[in-house]
């Protein structure tokens, strides 16, 4: 990984975010996007000052949907971090992948309000278009004029790690040179909200919105949605050192897994996200002593917190006590398809500053949630190996190893 850019709701770029997630700040507050008196969830991760027009075209700016601007933003800002000379680079050898849970969300809401209010007449030419997940690939593939495989994926939650790992797939098969890879996700809207509100799969601790990310904590009640995005330049690596890249980091594993068990739940003995977990120690050539960190799932909800602590003990057996894992969702929200983007990115600077994040909110822990969880501060701490979880609806789990980069 040689460039990142990221927006979330702790910040806008690597230098805003990432002091404050290492300080355990939270980024999440009442709902200011849209009128939540009626919803029983309040509060979501939101960014803050977000101004597409600092990223696309004006136009563009004022009609696309708000995915695809998180997207534009953090591909440029990975461009930028990875200094790529866009005038000497092969744009037919470089890629995009970004996936998207859900797509546009926000705009199929507003045009769908149109057609019951206006008729077809009133619905937008551009609601295809900016309503598909594919669409924060296009649009910065156009935008960049790179001409490389360009494509996402989508599988939920776990969204942003396949885009990660199918992207490194392409470069290892030889189809790219570089490939911009990641995941955005803009939930915070009507139909979003109430989707998730009437699963019942959101906290409600609307008084401390600060307090309602919780992971593995006793009192934890549901996960927080939010928004944001995460975009990683992945590079052949002897294209890297050829250029003389910067580099924050190697993926050396990917695996993924589906649970064949439940829409939504995870399985219980948490075996699909075992399955992940040893697939990318057996793609890294690494065993569970050689793992420093690891990035959970963590989405402070009551079954995947529990589920994934089972998972973890199971795969690292005795070296499971002695690895710190935290979930930066405690502080972040749960971003859904972007998350496992975003939570790649904090693994890399985790391993370059030698820094771990807190698992903020922990303060009566589950008695089944019983490993090293950084609890509400950060930490010193050094280590080359690290594994980063996701698991989305649907039963799809994988799990993304980065070591750091010897050269």
């Amino acid at each position: 990984m040689t460039g990142a850019g990221a927006v979330t709701p702790l910040g806008i770029g690597l230098d805003a975010f990432w002091p404050r997630l290492l300080a355990g700040e939270s980024g999440v507050g009442p709902v200011s996007l849209m009128d939540v008196s009626e919803y029983p969830t309040k509060i979501a991760g939101e960014v803050k000052g977000f101004d597409a027009e600092d990223w696309m075209d004006g136009k563009d700016a004022r009609r696309v949907d708000r995915f695809i601007a998180f997207a534009a933003a953090s591909a440029a800002m990975a461009v930028q971090d990875s200094c790529l000379d866009l005038d000497e680079v092969n744009k037919a050898e470089v890629g995009v992948l970004i996936g998207s849970g859900i797509g546009g969300l926000t705009f199929m809401g507003q045009q769908v309000r149109r057609l019951v209010e206006g008729g077809p007449s009133r619905v937008s030419p551009f609601l295809v278009p900016y309503m598909i997940p594919d669409m924060a690939s296009g649009y910065v593939s156009i935008q960049h004029g790179f001409k490389g495989p360009n494509t996402c994926v989508v599988s939920a939650c776990s969204t942003g790690a396949d885009a990660i790992g199918t992207a490194a797939s392409m470069i290892a098969r030889g189809d790219a040179q570089v490939m911009l890879a990641g995941g955005t996700e803009a939930p915070i809207c009507e139909i979003g909200m109430s989707g998730f509100c009437a699963a019942r799969a959101m906290s409600t601790n609307n008084e401390d919105p600060t307090l309602a990310s919780r992971p593995f904590d006793a009192e934890r009640d549901g996960f927080v949605i939010a928004e944001g995005s995460a975009v990683l330049i992945l590079e052949n690596s002897e294209y890297a050192k050829a250029r003389g890249a910067k580099v924050y980091g190697e993926l050396v594993g990917y695996g993924m897994s589906g649970d064949a068990y439940h829409i939504t739940a995870p399985d219980p003995n948490g075996d699909g996200a075992q399955r992940s977990m040893r697939m990318a120690l057996r793609h890294a050539g690494a065993s569970p002593a050689d793992v420093g960190y690891i990035n959970a799932h963590g989405t402070s909800t009551p079954l995947n917190d529990k589920t994934e602590t089972a998972a973890m003990k199971q795969v690292l057996g005795a070296a499971a006590r002695g690895i710190p894992v935290s979930s930066t969702k405690s502080m972040i929200g749960h971003t859904l398809g972007a998350a496992g983007a975003i939570e790649s990115l904090i693994c890399l600077l985790a391993m370059r500053d030698s820094k771990l994040p807190p698992t903020i909110n922990l303060h009566n822990p589950d008695p089944e949630c019983d490993l090293d969880y950084v609890p509400n501060q950060a930490r010193d701490w050094e280590f080359d190996l690290s594994l980063s979880n996701s698991f989305g609806f649907g039963g799809h789990n994988v799990t993304l190893a980065f070591r750091k980069w010897e050269g």
